[in-house]
């Protein structure tokens, strides 16, 4: 599991700007959404092209995160990449950003069809959370997915997020998420990429005007005081 690593002088930085260390260190979970990204057999699954092996360590705190806030009111989101109908309207990515051979893998086992779009096995998904599918690294981009009025209608404004890989579509999601007016904080150690200096970069610049980064202990403290502000 990747060690978390966060500039003194950035906490300072954030501090003075926010009032505090953890701007989101007050959270009602019953307008809470754990957002969970690509937890899927093509990130998870040793052999397959996206593998992510770090992201294998971290579904313990997946688990124990979503179970939290499900246990103090709030929702539990798991987000899938998929492939279909991208080829041509994100011809940038298949055709410029990847060789025909890898190209045509990541189509063909990112398929809602295939094994590979399928969550992780080891993931405890419980029949009241929602499962979305995505067609970009971002699930907040527009025309990418549904997930910005799922959310709405539910009554959801702030967001936790994890999932793989921290750098990519992760923190893809939590800045447009941000950008469309939702409390987002990304938990440190339910999150996963391919190198901790990936991973420390990726949370560094999210945390520095974007949002929080909370590990899952912390964020189970501030859902408590949260819930214990709003039974006040």
């Amino acid at each position: 599991m990747h060690k978390l690593s966060m500039p003194p002088e950035l906490i300072e930085r954030v501090t003075k700007r926010a009032g505090r260390p953890h701007p989101f260190d007050v959270i009602d979970p019953a307008k809470t959404a754990f957002v969970v990204i690509d937890m899927q057999n093509y990130f998870m699954k040793p052999g397959f092209m996206g593998e992510v092996p770090e992201a294998r360590e971290i579904v313990p705190n997946v688990n124990r995160m979503a179970a939290a806030l499900r246990t103090r009111g709030g929702h539990v989101v798991w987000v899938k990449n998929a492939t279909n109908g991208t080829r041509e309207n994100w011809s940038v990515m298949h055709d410029c950003l990847m060789t025909p051979q890898n190209r045509d893998l990541r189509y063909a086992t990112m398929d809602v069809a295939h094994e590979g779009h399928s969550l992780w096995p080891e993931l405890e998904v419980r029949p009241e959370d929602s499962q979305i599918a995505k067609s970009r690294f971002s699930a907040f981009i527009e025309g990418s997915s549904n997930i910005v009025s799922c959310l709405r209608q539910s009554g959801i404004d702030t967001l936790l997020i994890g999932g793989t890989a921290t750098n990519i579509c992760c923190e893809s999601s939590a800045r447009d998420a941000m950008m469309l007016n939702f409390k987002v904080t990304m938990v440190a150690d339910a999150l996963a990429t391919y190198s901790d200096a990936e991973h420390n970069a990726s949370l560094a610049t999210f945390y520095s005007i974007f949002g929080d980064v909370q590990t899952v202990d912390e964020a189970i403290a501030s859902l408590d005081r949260g819930r214990s502000m709003a039974a006040a």
